[in-house]
């Protein structure tokens, strides 16, 4: 299937930002302590507030053109960024003459960093490490979006990673919000959804010695419509490939996971969250679409596979072509229950029927998902947490998957995943075994809406 207009586009070969030490150095400066002054603000809520920081983490020298963040830097709209979600660090100081790589912030258990940024994408540079010992830092990003995996480093050594990430707001340009669902309002607003980037650090031992942020324009978007099965599900043990995704890109991909549980297309139609899409999409940009298993509950008159639901996904490309977007279709995974038997009757079918007639690239999860279930054999279980709702492991397949279907299709985003990515096929999985991701901290028995 073709692309259309994707074209070559220039704004795709340089997604770091520009001048980023020369613009906001100054800045920098002027607020290199204000940690050991906290009655200074350094951006009041309703201020527009800098669009890129330069951080040194750590109690030792402080690098010109960077803002110190010592433990007692916990996170407060007047501040503007810190240490959140009750995080508890220490410092480490190795001494020596360069001050980023000297000394770190670090701790026993998983810690949060949030800073106060406007709606975009944003360019992260990360330095991990410490002089003085081992480390493996794992880092996820917002509502536990999988963004770096197992970054270790030997005594002496540091690792320098980078990444794209996408930041979001309810607000719709001109055109009211995003209804949002209880477990999205919080309290507080539910990290997906606020006014700030909140990172993860959690792995064996995560050290981090600096953290780099910039407001890029030209990174390209992956945008996301669907369910309970792609959404960002903010508690463990609950997981979708829609937030394990961005680990298998380079920077340069930010992936927008607009996905929510419960969702049909009618549904997301209905709270504007196509709206919020298509007032920010650019062209060049992507759109996966995944629905089904909830569309198939629909009561409506005239309701099913080849009617209301096929009327809506051609409107959903037609109007992803129209903001210059470039939409992907993907099949719904089966349920555990369907790995001899299908549990989602004409809705697969009807996705590749519109993949056809549209001329719209397909990434066929659903037959993949049945030929995982099957190699996963008595393993099965082990990669869902319920009978639709899948956990980290079982997350981490299907996205495996995504990716040989972007391979597949020979999407240009094929050019943008991460170096460390492999083939894969869905008929050799890696064994529940060799799966290894630290868990978050936060958990929820509660199930996610749908099934």
């Amino acid at each position: 299937m073709r692309e259309a207009g994707l074209g070559g586009r220039s704004r795709q070969k340089n997604c770091k930002p520009k001048n980023f030490s020369v613009c906001f150095s100054s800045f920098a400066v002027r607020f290199a302590g204000l940690l050991l002054t906290p009655a200074i603000a350094l951006s009041a809520p309703d201020h527009q507030s800098p669009a890129s920081f330069k951080f040194n983490f750590g109690s030792g020298k402080v690098a010109p053109g960077y803002i110190q963040v010592i433990p007692t830097a916990t996170y407060t709209q007047e501040r503007g960024f810190g240490f959140d979600l009750g995080s508890k660090v220490t410092a480490v100081d190795r001494g020596g003459d360069d001050p980023l790589r000297s000394d770190f912030c670090t701790s026993d258990k998983p810690f949060f960093f949030s800073v106060a940024l406007p709606e975009g994408n944003y360019f992260v540079t990360v330095t991990l490490g410490d002089m003085g010992g081992a480390t493996t830092t794992t880092i996820k990003a917002e509502s536990r979006r999988l963004m770096l995996e197992k970054i270790t480093t030997a005594p002496g050594k540091l690792a320098t990673r980078a990444f794209t990430v996408n930041l979001r707001t309810p607000k719709i340009a001109g055109d009211g919000e995003v209804r949002l669902k209880p477990r999205e309002l919080g309290p507080p607003l539910a990290l997906d959804w606020d006014d700030k980037l909140t990172l993860e650090f959690n792995g064996a031992r995560p050290c981090v010695c600096t953290l780099e942020i910039s407001k890029v324009d030209d990174a390209i978007t992956l945008y996301l419509a669907g369910d309970s099965t792609v959404t960002d599900q903010p508690d463990e043990p609950w997981n979708s490939w829609g937030q394990m995704l961005p680990r298998f890109f380079k920077a340069g991909v930010a992936v927008a996971n607009h996905a929510e549980s419960g969702e049909s297309l009618k549904s997301f139609l209905g709270a504007k969250r196509f709206d919020k899409i298509l007032n920010t999409m650019k062209t060049g940009d992507y759109l996966f679409i995944q629905f089904g298993h909830n569309d198939q509950k629909d009561k409506s008159p005239n309701a099913g596979a080849f009617t209301t639901y096929k009327t809506n996904l051609v409107r959903f490309i037609s109007e992803a072509r129209q903001h210059g977007g470039l939409p992907v279709l993907v099949t719904s995974m089966e349920r555990k229950a369907g790995v001899t038997n299908d549990t989602l009757g004409d809705f697969p079918a009807a996705v590749r029927l519109v993949a056809r007639e549209e001329n719209v690239p397909l990434i066929d999860l659903h037959s993949m998902s049945k030929v995982l279930y099957a190699a996963l054999g008595p393993s099965l279980s082990k990669a869902f947490q319920d009978a639709t709702h899948h956990n980290n492991y079982g997350s981490y397949e299907l996205a495996k998957c995504i990716v040989a279907g972007i391979r597949a299709n020979k999407l240009g985003l094929a050019r943008f995943l991460a170096d460390d990515v492999p083939p894969f096929d869905p008929a050799h999985p890696d064994t529940v075994e060799s799966f290894d991701l630290p868990a978050s901290p936060q958990s929820t028995a509660l199930k996610p809406e749908g099934n």
